[in-house]
């Protein structure tokens, strides 16, 4: 699917972190005594510390664990020819720059960009080798000095990384021999077995004894979001004790953030945020809505469930990728065990689910453990009202009557200093402020509302790529705009400035994550209430705009999700919510329409019918830059299923034989060939 630079812009791994600077503390923070700083979230070389440091933090993971899986199979090969690639468009970036081309350069950088986040979407367990650190270290200096990003809006956000970091070290000096759980300890009935070893005591010492006010500052938190995720979490048929997860993912922080492009309460790294439904652009990110992740994170631990069969595993492929559980697995013995497969997964998850299990332990009793039974913490509570986009966000707080800071905690998504462009946003405002913001919004001119253009006014070392990132924008933008560009600007320069469109028919409020998978027709949810914090909207609804051209009927199946068939039919997910006039999740036997480029309509159709291994397989050599035709797909036997609209010469082109070999190979006499027929396209001879 073609993109525009602005589009690549936003995919990228990089642009979420440079909102952390914009954004206001959401709650409380902790202060740590004593707690190393180093803002890992994996066992992770840090480009912007220390070098010899990180490398001798690393050393002991990387050749216990992902060592192992380098030589394994194809991994390696494949990881080194995708970080080859990586390097020789990171090289012509420089070349660009040197030639003072921008444009090319923004397009290489870009591509360089999405193509490491694909790299760490398909191979997670690279965040702790070496070699990724150094690529990943090269691509972002360059990010950085193009887009004049500093590194204080690269840094981490959230106090959990410094806690994950002393809680997971091999430090075992504060430990207490003598550590035993509470007596007369009541046992919970959950569905996810509360295991008491060792390895959970730890975890119950270190929240308990040596770090009791994270433990207290996690228990307030919760108060505050719990009621709205267990709510959650039984509409979806989850477990509602994993809700405590949270905790040791995030520290129940909406705005965490982790340098390795891990956002939200829930730490979604881009990829799988995408596959439940929750949008990342310049301008948003839904990883860091408290509801939306939270839906998108129990339909993602119930997937991997199903996956593994055990609540332990699926809680460890939380956190690692599926080819290192299954690498632990076999070391272990083969059975699906977590407890069996421990010594051999990396630190990090080794101590993963004994957190999970004390946290969820002192989260449910917490008196026995001495904490208060009740922190008197008001729930997570709001109400909706539609405004209009590229509203800037001061005037909307004060129109709220509430600081910009308070606008910001009830709508962290919001990353930048406006709505974002297209269609009304749904904006989140203290629960009993909507009639007062309503009368307020009115009066707001009309002159003082976004607009698609800006003038900007060229400062002391700005570039082209500063002035693109600032609006959101493209510098292939800026010279489509601006007639007789110069790539060399000069302070006091007028430069006319596109901001970005957006489709009026994204509205957050209707994607897939808003909704319990059990509504997932526009008819049911629309008949029905959503959780009980959506409070009554403000709502213009717009008509969904189909385009011409060819659409192919897709059956959603088990496992499928719109991200994957997204991926699969090369649209974005929200075209096909858009078309389908989707407002809540898919389930197997829906029936979807897509619209594809009718010179590849028969390649589309082919796809639809594979399982869905076979389609991830096509997905994975996409994105190696694989050129995929129909007959690329046609089966190992040299078979081909007649697709409708099929005719004998259009199969015959596209497959490279005659239309007289086809008719000798299939005994045909004439042209005449029926949907759903097989046809022998070569010889096995």
């Amino acid at each position: 699917m073609q993109q525009t630079l602005y589009s690549a812009l936003i995919l990228s791994l990089a642009l979420s972190f440079s909102a952390s600077a914009q954004q206001a503390q959401p709650t409380e923070a902790i202060e740590l005594k004593e707690v190393p700083t180093s803002p890992m979230m994996l066992p992770y070389n840090n480009p912007f510390g220390d070098e010899q440091v990180e490398e001798e933090k690393a050393a002991t993971d990387r050749s216990s664990f992902s060592g192992s899986m380098e030589n394994s199979g194809d991994f390696g090969k494949d990881t080194m020819q995708r970080i080859a690639e990586i390097y020789r468009i990171h090289v012509q970036a420089i070349e660009a720059q040197m030639n003072e081309n921008p444009l090319q350069a923004e397009k290489h950088i870009t591509d360089a960009l999405n193509k490491l986040q694909e790299l760490l979407d398909t191979y997670p367990e690279l965040q702790t080798e070496q070699r990724f650190s150094e690529l990943y270290r090269s691509i972002m200096t360059e990010y950085r000095k193009f887009y004049g990003i500093t590194e204080s809006e690269m840094q981490t956000e959230g106090e959990i990384f410094a806690i994950r970091e002393e809680l997971f070290s091999d430090d075992d000096e504060w430990i207490k021999d003598s550590y035993s759980v509470p007596e007369n300890l009541p046992a919970p009935s959950t569905s996810v077995p509360l295991v008491q070893n060792e390895k959970v005591n730890r975890s119950l010492m270190y929240f308990s004894l040596k770090r009791p006010e994270v433990m207290e500052k996690w228990l307030k938190r919760s108060e505050k979001y719990f009621p709205m995720m267990k709510e959650i979490f039984e509409e979806e048929d989850v477990p509602t004790e994993l809700i405590h997860l949270s905790m040791v993912e995030s520290g129940l922080n909406p705005r965490a953030q982790s340098w390795a492009s891990a956002v939200g309460m829930w730490q979604f790294i881009r990829g799988t945020g995408s596959m439940y439904g929750l949008d990342v652009n310049f301008w948003k990110d839904e990883r860091r809505d408290p509801e939306k992740a939270t839906r998108a994170a129990a339909r993602h631990l119930r997937d991997l469930y199903e996956v593994w069969g055990d609540w332990h595993l699926a809680l460890a492929g939380y956190n690692i990728s599926p080819r290192g559980l299954k690498y632990a697995i076999r070391r272990g013995g083969g059975e699906k065990n977590y407890w069996e497969a421990w010594p051999h997964l990396p630190s990090e998850t080794r101590n993963y689910v004994p957190s999970y299990i004390a946290a969820t332990m002192i989260g449910k009793e917490p008196e026995s453990f001495g904490f208060d039974k009740k922190y008197d913490e008001d729930p997570y509570s709001y109400d909706v009202y539609q405004v209009a986009p590229l509203m800037s966000l001061e005037s909307l707080a004060e129109a709220a009557g509430i600081t910009l800071e308070e606008l910001k905690e009830y709508n962290p998504e919001l990353l930048r200093w406006a709505t974002p462009p297209g269609g009304k946003y749904p904006l989140k405002l203290p629960a009993g402020l909507k009639d007062t913001f309503a009368e307020n919004y009115e009066d707001i001119p009309k002159d003082e509302r976004g607009s698609n253009v800006a003038m900007h006014t060229v400062s002391s070392g700005e570039s082209l790529g500063i002035i693109a990132r600032k609006y959101g924008t493209s510098v292939q933008a800026l010279y489509e705009t601006n007639e007789g560009l110069s790539s060399t600007i000069h302070p006091g320069q007028k430069v006319v400035v596109p901001i970005p469109g957006g489709s009026a028919t994204e509205s957050p409020d209707e994607i897939a994550s808003g909704r319990p998978a059990d509504k997932n027709k526009a008819s049911q949810s629309s008949a029905s209430e959503p959780s009980s914090k959506r409070s009554s909207e403000h709502t213009e609804p717009q008509a969904a705009e189909k385009p011409s051209g060819p659409v192919i009927t897709y059956e959603v199946r088990k496992g499928d999700t719109i991200g994957h068939i997204a991926e699969w039919f090369d649209v974005t997910a929200s075209k096909i919510r858009t078309w389908n006039n989707l407002t809540a999740y898919i389930r197997p036997g829906d029936r979807l329409e897509i619209y594809v480029d009718e010179s590849k309509k028969s390649y589309y159709q082919k796809i639809s019918q594979m399982p869905f291994d076979e389609k991830q397989e096509i997905e994975l050599k996409q994105r190696r830059n694989e050129d995929l035709t129909l007959a690329s797909l046609t089966g190992a036997d040299g078979e081909y299923t007649v697709q409708p609209n099929d005719t004998l010469i259009d199969i015959a082109n596209k497959h490279g034989v005659s239309v007289s070999k086809l008719r000798e190979l299939n005994g045909l006499s004439g042209s005449r060939i029926q949907v759903g027929e097989t046809l022998i396209i070569s010889s096995s001879e």
